[in-house]
């Protein structure tokens, strides 16, 4: 089914005119679609029947409190990589106990703050955060639930920024090192090894790096219970790709049947932590033109979204798809930059795209826009966060609004040895 669509020439969230929203809450702003996210889960849902598993959305991937609430009332626990993003889980309603905390730099304040909110799971990335748990909670006499997430060094085949499971990246255990991690973390008396974690990168578009990783984890596996060691879950992670261009990422179903296949006699209850395959298509950003501005090498089109407000052409060379608000059937088109107003020749959201002809006050949408696009947004050029919006069938809401030019001066300060500013 198709959430985002043009109904008599005017684009629509299910049943809401983009150009409605536009007109109560300004540009840019972000727009979700719940029967989108509703259909993402049960695609999950639905073929995890029968299988001992759970899924934990990870938060990173958009951590607007509407959408978290949905999928926690639709079954969901949460992935987390940071307190606050524990803190906003708790606010959304997710239980402590559904919550996993994963993330390769814990200080001990924050490991303290999980343990006495009573997170299920801690993903636990090295010796030295072992030893630092084993001290947190110790001190407040109990005893922590981990995994030991594991780096199997094995190429996810996706862009190197958001690859986690090479040897040469930052996150978890090396697992020719893990056997010394876990015969660690057996002689620590406040940590209870309840299994073990990978995650090996994001907008995977094959199922074979999954398959190769889990196979090397299975045998590790093997060899820690041969060890002496209690491995009954199996965090698998996320990582599923979504469709930005011309992509063709796995169906869940036949995700899920690999993961049942590889991990058959295992013997684990199995996490999986979707994220941007549950948001990313369920999302747009919705920008105004400005103005179009013709120049000797080519066409700028000038609009009020900004590389603040979506990174990810700039940091991933991301193509996102771009329609008009307003149909334009069998127009002819032009070739341009669609770009925003700061003060960066990297802020542009499409290079050298072919588009429909756009004038001033046009609409246009930013499709696939779900994942991490307002979650790393930023004030840059002290430009407000673009207010989210949610859509549920014929009514809508924002879900957090922009914030005024007033309000973020406000958040600052003058050191007190600076004279007052004279009005």
């Amino acid at each position: 089914m198709t959430f985002f669509s043009y109904k008599n020439g005017e684009m629509h969230a299910e049943g809401v005119a983009l150009a409605t929203i536009a007109a109560q809450v300004g540009t840019p702003f972000y727009c979700y679609s719940a029967g989108a996210l509703r259909a993402a889960w049960k695609e999950f849902a639905d073929h995890l029947k029968g299988m001992n598993a759970e899924v934990c959305y990870a938060m990173k991937a958009n951590s607007s409190l509407a959408v978290v609430r949905l999928f926690g009332e639709l079954g969901a626990g949460s992935d987390i990589v940071s307190i606050g993003e524990m803190r906003r889980a708790l606010a959304a309603g997710i239980p402590a106990r559904r919550i996993i905390y994963s993330g390769v730099g814990k200080k001990p304040s924050e490991l303290m703050a999980a343990l006495e909110a009573g997170v299920g799971q801690i993903n636990v990335e090295s010796s030295y955060e072992l030893e630092t748990l084993n001290a947190v909670a110790g001190q407040l006499g109990v005893k922590a639930d981990i995994t030991i997430r594991v780096n199997p060094d094995v190429d996810a085949k996706t862009h190197a920024k958001i690859t986690t499971g090479r040897k040469g990246n930052k996150f978890g255990v090396d697992i020719d090192l893990a056997r010394e991690a876990y015969a660690l973390a057996g002689k620590l008396p406040n940590l209870n090894v309840v299994g073990v974690a990978m995650h090996i990168g994001s907008q995977l578009t094959s199922l074979d790096p999954y398959r190769d990783a889990i196979v090397r984890v299975r045998e590790l596996v093997t060899q820690l219970r041969a060890d002496g060691h209690k491995i009954d879950r199996f965090d698998i992670g996320g990582g599923l790709g979504i469709v930005y261009a011309q992509e063709k990422p796995p169906a869940i179903a036949d995700f899920l049947a690999m993961v049942a296949r590889e991990t058959a006699g295992l013997g684990c209850a199995l996490t999986f932590e979707p994220g941007r395959r549950l948001v990313g298509e369920a999302g747009v950003l919705v920008s105004e033109v400005i103005l179009v501005k013709p120049g000797a090498a080519k066409t700028f089109v000038i609009v009020d979204a900004a590389m603040n407000d979506l990174i990810r052409p700039t940091l991933y060379e991301a193509w996102h798809d771009i329609l008009p608000v307003r149909e334009r059937p069998q127009a002819a088109t032009i070739r341009c930059d669609i770009v925003g107003p700061i003060c960066e020749s990297g802020d542009y959201l499409a290079q050298d795209r072919d588009m429909a002809p756009l004038a001033a006050g046009d609409l246009i949408m930013i499709r696939s826009a779900g994942a991490y696009g307002a979650v790393m947004a930023s004030t840059y050029n002290t430009r407000p966060l673009a207010p989210e919006v949610m859509v549920d069938g014929t009514r809508f809401a924002v879900t957090r609004p922009r914030p005024s030019i007033d309000e973020l001066l406000s958040a600052e300060r003058f050191v007190p040895w600076q004279e007052p500013v004279k009005s």
